[in-house]
């Protein structure tokens, strides 16, 4: 825990303009990332008494060991700067709305000869008709639904160019849920029609379409057609069903999004109802761990930042109107940053009254629902977490927290494709963003203890290599001030700073770079799977790169033991000890992703070919060749001219796989007998 007293800046060193700060950790690494209008103001805020701060800021002054603010020029800048530092640097102690989900879209790609209904998520892609966005069980069934009575192709283009070789549709086309274009039951200009139409109904015109089916079922009934009666009548139920999942809420030329919260002094929980055409067309839900004493203006703030500036594919849909249930900080400078992200005017409001004003209720009502359902399942989960995490540091006797564990598992067969895998847990629970794999080889590859060394040995050398990384440019930066050179005077009319240059570039050119996504953060605990060897040969990497403020224990598959390096006798942690469950539950995983990767390493090397060793000759490459000529044998059989002919075989390419051919001499010929087979199945893949 540092001494807050060691990088607080003197009052009279922090200026009073507004401007973005950053909290470092001892490691150098970006923990938190604020703006303030006084930063002078703010930045005392947090040392004059740190016993009233939040419990989350009061760990997050405590884990921090210098400060460094950046002054800028207006309000919009530092909220233009705060984001890029947040989305850079990913402070973990920062606000950060969390859903695990992308906006799924009903989509009809128009611009194909047959066009095809599907679902799609990320960037819009030209001559493609989007509707949504929906929940992902809705789409799901709102396409299934609609395919009975608008029959669109919605397989992909393997399974329609299969279709078109064999003269037989696909499953789809046999159920009566496409109209099998590929085999010619319906025109090219046919199957568009009824793309057309499944785009109208969506559009909004669903009114016109039961009327002419109500009308052609009157139709079939009077000519005593009842079976093809009772089908439209079905069709009918089916698109009123999807009409009535629709149902009209607002205007219909209103799109906009609905934002509504409901928060207590730990936590907040947001809901967003996405209306578009009038009619809501998906939902959203976050929920989030404050970690300033935020005001509800400065959580819709950081909502909207986070939300419309993440994705790509959310700043392409932004709708006109954005309502909110208070105002924002700066409410104006967010208006003007959205509206550059949508290309095009954006209104930030908060309903008073009326139908919009109604929808915000409902949101709320599901806001409150989510904060109560969220605080029930956590308060069991968060815990046993914690007992378990407090049970481990007292038995193994570890003077820190245990705040990130890592794994590491090694997989192989008979020392054949031997390789290893990093599972990392934060808090208890896994992040599985941090997952690694190693590919072992060498030396290294002979036993289980030499190969833990190694891994650990690479995975701790990028550690020193981005903490030395981190420190030669930190001596670059004052103790609690600002980085030479991003200082930046006020703004003038032309938007750019007294050395003529924008605020926001010279910044980015100055900035200390992020850390290594790869390996940015140590572990306070290393776990491995094994024994007393594995655990030594672990201890032993990390002695002979002087790395001496991680830990190190091994977990026993046999009876479930602990061990610590260079102990006689493991640590026996009781059956029904949290602490081991977690250790079994880490173990477990990384276990099961180093066979995941194993299984697929030796899946490909199962497969061979007389190609494989013609060095600067790569997969894509091999396969440009096999389809040019046809064959491994034509292959070399051909001149260095006519290799040149394949796509991306250049004359140095082409030289390369004769010489390595005529070089094969009389082992060609016992190449062409024996030619590239999957070694699990027999299948011969070249000939």
């Amino acid at each position: 825990m540092a001494d807050l007293a060691s990088y607080r800046p003197k009052t009279g060193e922090i200026p009073t303009n507004p401007g973005v700060y950053r909290f470092r950790d001892p490691h150098g690494r970006v923990i938190y990332v604020g703006k303030a209008k006084n930063l002078r103001s703010r930045l005392n805020s947090y040392f004059s008494n740190p016993a009233g701060l939040l419990p989350k800021t009061h760990a997050m002054v405590y884990a921090a060991s210098s400060v460094e603010w950046t002054v800028v020029g207006s309000e919009l800048e530092s909220l233009q700067l705060e984001y890029t530092w947040i989305k850079e640097f990913k402070p973990r102690f920062n606000v950060v709305f969390r859903d695990d989900k992308t906006y799924p879209y009903l989509a009809v790609t128009m611009g194909e000869k047959l066009p095809r209904v599907q679902v799609m998520r990320g960037e819009r892609r030209k001559g493609t008709r989007y509707f949504g966005p929906y929940t992902a069980g809705a789409i799901r069934e709102t396409m299934d639904t609609l395919l009975r009575v608008f029959p669109v192709r919605s397989c992909s283009a393997g399974v329609l160019k299969r279709a078109q070789a064999s003269g037989r549709p696909c499953l789809l086309g046999y159920i009566d849920k496409c109209s099998a274009p590929c085999v010619g039951r319906v025109t090219p200009e046919e199957h568009r029609a009824l793309a057309e139409d499944f785009c109208a109904f969506m559009g909004g015109e669903a009114k016109r379409f039961i009327a002419r089916l109500e009308k052609d079922m009157a139709a079939a009934v009077a000519e005593l057609d009842y079976e093809r009666a009772a089908r439209i009548r079905d069709d009918i139920t089916a698109l009123r069903k999807v009409f009535e999942r629709n149902a009209v809420v607002l205007a219909e030329d209103t799109d906009a999004d609905v934002f509504a919260l409901h928060e207590d002094e730990l936590e907040a929980a947001v809901q967003v109802f996405h209306v578009r055409g009038g009619r809501i067309r998906g939902q959203r839900g976050w929920v989030v761990e404050k970690v300033e004493d935020f005001t509800t203006p400065d959580l819709v703030e950081h909502l909207l930042q986070q939300v419309y500036g993440e994705d790509a594919e959310v700043q392409g849909r932004l709708p006109r109107e954005v309502l909110v249930p208070v105002e924002p900080s700066n409410a104006a400078d967010l208006a003007v940053w959205l509206g550059g992200l949508r290309g095009a005017k954006v209104d930030i409001r908060v309903p008073q009254r009326g139908d919009k004003a109604a929808l915000m209720s409902t949101v709320r009502e599901n806001a409150e629902h989510a904060l109560k359902l969220h605080k029930t399942r956590r308060a069991g989960d968060l815990t046993v977490r914690s007992q378990a995490l407090q049970e481990l540091q007292e038995a193994l006797d570890l003077p820190v927290p245990l705040l990130r564990i890592e794994c590491y598992d090694v997989s192989h067969v008979q020392g054949t494709n031997v390789v290893a895998s990093m599972v990392v847990v934060e808090d208890g629970l896994p992040k599985k963003s941090d997952y690694r794999k190693f590919s072992i080889t060498g030396a290294a590859a002979t036993d289980d203890t030499a190969a833990m060394h190694d891994v650990l040995t690479r995975r701790f050398r990028y550690y020193l290599t981005d903490k030395t990384a981190q420190v030669e440019v930190s001596e670059l930066v004052p103790a609690g001030g600002v980085a030479v050179g991003q200082q930046t005077t006020g703004p003038d009319t032309t938007g750019t700073s007294a050395t003529g240059t924008s605020p926001a570039v010279a910044l980015q050119d100055t900035t200390t770079p992020a850390p290594r996504a790869k390996f940015a953060y140590p572990p306070n605990l290393v776990v491995v799977d094994g024994g007393k060897p594995q655990v030594n040969a672990a201890a032993r990497a990390l002695a002979d790169l002087g790395v001496d403020d991680v830990y190190v224990v091994g977990l026993a598959k046999r009876l479930e033991e602990v061990w610590l390096p260079d102990s006689d006798f493991p640590v026996i942690l009781p059956r029904s000890s949290q602490g081991l469950y977690m250790l079994q539950r880490i173990r477990d995983e990384a276990h099961r992703f180093a066979i995941s990767f194993h299984r697929q390493k030796r899946g490909k090397a199962m497969t061979v070919s007389a190609l494989d060793a013609v060095p600067g000759l790569g997969a894509s490459k091999r396969k440009a060749l096999l389809a040019h000529f046809g064959s491994v044998k034509k292959i070399k059989a051909a001149t260095a001219e006519e290799l040149t002919e394949a796509k991306g075989i250049g004359p140095a390419l082409a030289a390369a796989i004769v010489a390595h051919f005529s070089a094969d001499g009389a082992g060609a010929g016992s190449a062409d007998a024996l030619p590239a087979i999957n070694m699990t199945t027999g299948e011969v893949l070249e000939t």
